[in-house]
């Protein structure tokens, strides 16, 4: 059976998203290669031609590059890292992130959906990070995003899929992949975002604060994968009170006396 992640027009077999943020250069590679990722984020900073290492020089061969606009506190900045990212050579996808909050780093929406309208005009491929609104969401859709990418938990805590219920708002009513993007702590978690119809997932912090980074790759490769079939396949339903035996458990007794 085909399936695969429909973002902007390309097309990809992998759903496991990597942001490669907190990865040496060195394990990138590795990392990518144990979760068999096809895309990765990279921070436009990294990808620096003047400096003595580029982080695209350790990408792997056919990695698409989703730089991300870090360090961006208003639609004008993300804009500009955008632009330069594109010059830089690092193609038309753009992760939109706009944080103005230092403390609790949520993103912040209406500069986001700012800048989305601005990038998409452009020709970006635009993926903006935002807390899960339906009605921003709905916006975004408006301002030409090719996929929303809703937080599941404060970036970098690993709490997992604390706005599991929004989350499951925009996948009922946005036709456009639904990605969870920060929080993810665990690969049952990821799983889970699957299992609940999430095109994608993107995780970072949780693979390289692991104890073995390349094995939890691995990990959360199969997790996201193993989500995705059991939401193709159905998940069953839910007894609320009574049990259901999984055997008949009446009529052999009498036949057999």
């Amino acid at each position: 059976m085909r399936d695969r992640l429909i973002i902007g027009g390309h097309d990809f077999g992998s759903r496991f998203i990597l942001g490669s943020g907190k990865f040496s250069l060195d394990m990138t590679e590795t990392v990518i290669q144990n979760g068999g990722v096809e895309m990765a984020t990279i921070a436009v900073r990294r990808a620096n031609k003047n400096g003595e290492e580029n982080i695209i020089d350790y990408m792997p061969k056919g990695i698409t590059l989703l730089p991300n606009t870090s360090g961006a506190r208003s639609a004008e900045e993300a804009v500009r890292i955008a632009r330069l990212a594109r010059e830089l050579g690092c193609g038309n996808f753009i992760k939109v992130e706009v944080i103005r909050d230092s403390k609790y780093l949520m993103p912040d929406n209406y500069e986001t959906l700012r800048a989305t309208e601005i990038l998409a005009k452009e020709g970006f491929i635009v993926m903006p990070y935002m807390h899960p609104d339906l009605n921003v969401a709905r916006d975004l859709v408006s301002s030409g995003a090719a996929a929303v990418m809703p937080l599941g938990a404060p970036i970098g805590s690993n709490k997992g899929l604390l706005t599991k219920a929004f989350i499951e708002m925009l996948i009922d009513e946005i036709e456009l992949p639904i990605i969870v993007d920060a929080g993810i702590g665990k690969p049952s978690q990821a799983c889970e975002a699957m299992e609940i119809g999430c095109a994608a997932v993107m995780a970072n912090t949780a693979i390289a604060t692991a104890r073995n980074v390349a094995l939890m790759a691995t990990a959360f490769k199969l997790a996201i994968e193993s989500g995705r079939a059991a939401y193709l396949a159905g998940l069953g339903r839910v007894l609320d009170r009574c049990g259901e035996a999984s055997s008949p458990l009446t009529g052999f007794l009498g036949e057999n006396l």
